[in-house]
């Protein structure tokens, strides 16, 4: 496995991060597909067996199952905890980013993980309610109580990112060192603007969705597994550019064929091959995880990134809000 550091932090993280929205009680009303306390652990052990040392949560996911099966995962398998980082999120939530909220939102994480500390704290989405400062300072005060070693962000608009920044700058506050953005090969709108703002300050990038909800695994749009068939945010986010996004995913299979490498190892190359500090992982199998694994060695050509991102299109905005999503 390969590492690198959190922008201008000193914490380590594997190229690649699991993704524990997959991991929680299922449900209808959050999803049905996701593994129960017993196959989470053994894909969280696997993962850390082969180097994975990054594990990535949120407060909503599962409505807080999703927290508990990794603390108690990481506590089964005694992984010693300065050996694992950890991330959670917080908005979707009462009160969103308000300075009660974020303390009160806080303890709950840290109770479900059955840790002291979390890693990285990440703001899920932008309140368009909180004033930016309230919200920077609440979460300056757990930096400083110890409670978290570092700040993320999540799926906002780049002029929305730069501004909170700004503040962070201008009142001595902790600034953002990750962005856990919307973006693989067939939704790139973050390249406009977002993307380079985080370079500008030397932000990392962590994405969420990299292998698309699955688009970009199989030469077929539809799977006939149970998140295709029940995982309407996926549907919404991804169906109605179907036909483009085929032709680019013809592409990434033509490139599978020709290096002799799965589709998956294809898709996550190209990421990395870009600088992309660590892509997240929703896993639910070992072998995915495994296929996933390999993308971290991959070499890409210019002239195979260039062929990968040639029929991109305009994308609607997904993930980015123009006001707070409704609890």
């Amino acid at each position: 496995m390969k590492y690198q550091t959190l922008g201008k932090t000193d914490i380590k993280v594997s190229k690649i991060c699991v993704g524990c929205m997959s991991y929680g009680k299922a449900s209808d009303k959050f999803q049905p597909w996701t593994l129960n306390p017993e196959d989470s652990e053994k894909m969280i052990g696997y993962a850390f067996d082969q180097g994975v040392n990054f594990y990535d949560t949120a407060n909503n996911y599962a409505f807080g199952t999703s927290e508990e099966y990794l603390g108690q995962a990481l506590r089964n398998l005694k992984i010693p905890r300065d050996q694992v980082v950890i991330a959670s999120k917080v908005y979707f939530n009462e009160g969103y980013l308000s300075p009660a909220a974020i303390a009160r939102e806080i303890e709950g994480t840290l109770r479900r993980l059955g840790t002291d500390y979390l890693d990285l704290y990440q703001i899920h989405r932008f309140d368009h309610e909180t004033p930016m400062e309230d919200t920077m300072q609440a979460l300056d005060k757990l930096v400083r109580a110890g409670k978290v070693r570092a700040l993320g962000a999540s799926a906002m608009y780049g002029y929305q990112f730069h501004n909170l920044q700004i503040i962070a700058k201008e009142q001595g506050l902790t600034p953002f060192s990750t962005m856990q953005n919307h973006y693989n090969l067939l939704y790139r709108e973050d390249e406009r603007e977002l993307i380079p703002v985080c370079k500008q300050y030397g932000v990392s990038l962590i994405p969420y969705s990299p292998l698309a909800a699955g688009h970009l695994c199989r030469k077929e749009w539809d799977s006939d597994s149970m998140r295709n068939a029940t995982d309407k945010v996926m549907h919404r986010k991804y169906d109605k550019t179907k036909e483009a996004d085929l032709k680019i995913i013809a592409r990434v299979a033509e490139l599978a064929e020709r290096l002799q490498v799965s589709m998956t190892e294809v898709a996550l190359g190209w990421m990395l091959n870009r600088g992309i500090c660590a892509p997240i992982v929703g896993a639910t199998k070992v072998k995915h995880f495994d296929t996933a694994l390999k993308a971290v060695d991959l070499k890409l050509s210019a002239e195979d990134l260039a062929y990968l991102e040639e029929l991109y299109v305009p994308h609607s905005i997904s993930g980015a809000t123009t006001e707070n999503v409704k609890l």
